[in-house]
């Protein structure tokens, strides 16, 4: 185990950093990282398009994945888009990314099967 002027901190918590679904950041510093208000972050909770995990304090925490989530939000309403449209831009544009995944995938293995 670390300590690192807080609580005892032990090696499994520390990979927990690396899993970008790891509840890491305050709304705090969320706000700060993506340059926004607090607000604007509790706002996409209340909207239910970023559900931060709750501490045992009730405080939200928000992963890496879900800053992504937010920044992409945020772009798409600096852009003109409604909240409603922005939320189905994002899902429309993952599911795109989705299926030209799978593209690749079936050409690839088409590829291996046609040429051994």
């Amino acid at each position: 185990m670390v300590s690192v002027g807080g609580p005892l901190v032990t090696r499994t918590d520390l990979r927990d950093l690396d899993d970008v679904d790891y509840p890491a950041y305050t709304t705090g510093q969320a706000a700060m990282m993506l340059g926004v208000q607090q607000a604007f972050l509790r706002s996409l909770d209340t909207a239910g398009l970023v559900r931060p995990q709750r501490s045992g304090g009730g405080h939200r925490r928000y992963s890496r994945r879900q800053l992504h989530l937010a920044a992409r939000i945020r772009g798409l309403l600096d852009d003109g888009h409604g909240i409603v449209a922005s939320a189905r831009i994002i899902v429309l544009e993952d599911e795109l990314a989705a299926a030209h995944a799978q593209i690749a995938e079936l050409r690839s293995r088409l590829e291996t099967a046609t040429h051994p």
